[in-house]
């Protein structure tokens, strides 16, 4: 009898989560210092080597320049070489280079995508290849979508790739204070919308026939949703298609909004009209019952700024996946939530267990994913990289009782053994089968040693 089929014979029941597992208690592993001012953070479709970030401005003691740089995940170390830079950049307020979108096909076309603004102010949509050196760009791109900005704020900056292929594109109101040109409830602009294109084909870009204005004369098409004020950072869920938006607030209420991954209409998310789920200015607007409000919001007592994040899907900590994490950028604060489309359930402050002795996470201005779904956070303040990990790798079901360390431990790691569960490859090999006895000596020496 083999391994697996004896463990699988100890061990075929339901995987051990429980209530108390969500608790599981986190830290995080400093593995950068000495970025300039990061914003963002992706790999490319399946790439679990390397980690490209995005630095918004002022790379290598030049304000109008920026650069993105790869981190090699297996050395925690940056490469001298930066993959792209990006030159002629305006520098004021919230601008610079905002975003990065890897092509779904880029193993095998090479694409991806940048938004910044140039030296006008205008945000540009640029495509852009790699070279014959994976980690190096081509240094020319090509703009495939532009947008003057009245302002230097609310930029937007956000952009990904859906889960159907489309390139989705965030953009902000235009700036100032109270969408003075109630952009966002203008379906005739972009700015103050959530856009979706299809940049599948030679150049440019089209319009997918699904986009709720398609054929409009009176609308622009390539708008998904509207009424937003600067959804500054957004994502996709990795295993519903859910989408989560995180709009910074006005003056009192910051607030995040769940898109299904069925939604096919037009949403209208309400701003200028509504601030959260409060009325701002409701002149000449719509019946509220027309817009769909956030399913979370915080006050301005506990911050200013949100900044959204991901919803974790990782191997390391498999009692939090599901969970969503999202932060303040003026407080530091960050949270973490489950939201299942209609409740909000397991909201925990995990600020002090994040923020270890000896390091001060502070301007959290993105969260990142690497390609096994395993989640990182980028200080903009400190220019500096985090990894969220477990404080212990071996408290597999994640309860937080005394001792950490039990026999339902062991059980379930056995559990996720047989369940072919990726926790279960604690030694990290890439051969065939993933799953070895190695991985049984290695989660008993991670238990042997105990967690301090």
């Amino acid at each position: 009898m083999s391994l697996t089929t004896r463990t699988i014979s100890i061990a075929a029941m339901t995987l051990a989560a429980g209530s108390a597992a969500h608790a599981q208690q986190l830290t995080t592993q400093r593995l950068l210092t000495g970025l300039t001012r990061p914003v963002f953070a992706t790999t490319p479709p399946g790439d679990t080597s390397r980690l490209f970030i995005v630095e918004q401005r002022g790379s290598g003691g030049v304000s109008t320049q920026a650069y993105i740089r790869i981190l090699n995940l297996s050395t925690n170390t940056l490469n001298a070489t930066p993959f792209l830079t990006v030159t002629g950049l305006s520098t004021g307020s919230e601008q610079g280079l905002l975003g990065l979108a890897f092509d779904p096909n880029y193993a095998s076309n090479g694409r991806f995508y940048i938004n910044y603004t140039n030296s006008a102010g205008t945000t540009i949509i640029a495509r852009y290849t790699v070279s014959a050196n994976p980690d190096i760009a081509n240094p020319s791109g090509t703009n495939i979508l532009t947008q003057s900005q009245p302002f230097t704020n609310h930029n937007g900056g956000w952009m990904a790739f859906g889960p159907d292929g489309y390139l989705y594109i965030a953009l902000g109101d235009g700036g100032s204070g109270g969408d003075p040109n109630n952009a966002g409830q203008n379906v005739a602009v972009l700015l103050g919308k959530l856009l979706r294109i299809d940049v599948s084909g030679g150049a440019g870009y089209s319009i997918p026939p699904t986009n709720p204005f398609f054929g409009s004369t009176s609308a622009r098409q390539e708008i998904w949703a509207y009424g937003l004020r600067n959804p500054w950072r957004n994502a996709f869920d990795r295993a519903t298609g859910d989408l989560y938006i995180a709009d910074v607030g006005q003056d009192v209420w910051e607030e995040i909004n769940f898109q299904p991954a069925a939604t096919t209409s037009a949403v209208n998310y309400g701003w200028r009209c509504y601030e959260g789920n409060a009325a701002y200015n409701t002149t000449g607007c719509q019946p509220a019952a027309t817009m769909k409000f956030p399913f979370h919001t915080y006050s301005h007592s506990e911050g200013c700024s949100i900044t959204g994040g991901y919803v974790y899907r990782g191997c390391a900590m498999p009692t939090l996946r599901g969970t969503y994490f999202f932060a303040d950028y003026c407080t530091n604060q960050i949270w973490s939530l489950r939201y299942n489309g209609t409740t909000v359930s397991e909201f925990t402050n995990r600020t002090s267990e994040l923020a270890v002795a000896g390091q001060t996470i502070n301007a959290v201005v993105s969260f990142a994913e690497d390609a096994n779904g395993e989640m990182y956070i980028l200080d903009q303040g400190g220019g500096e990289l985090y990894k969220i990990v477990p404080r212990c790798a071996a408290n597999c079901d994640g309860s937080t009782g005394t001792p950490l360390l039990t026999s339902n431990d062991f059980q379930c790691f056995l559990n996720r053994f047989a369940a072919n569960d990726c926790y279960a490859n604690c030694d990290g090999s890439t051969g065939t089968p993933i799953l070895t006895a190695n991985d049984f000596q290695c989660f008993l020496n991670k238990f042997a040693a105990g967690c301090s």
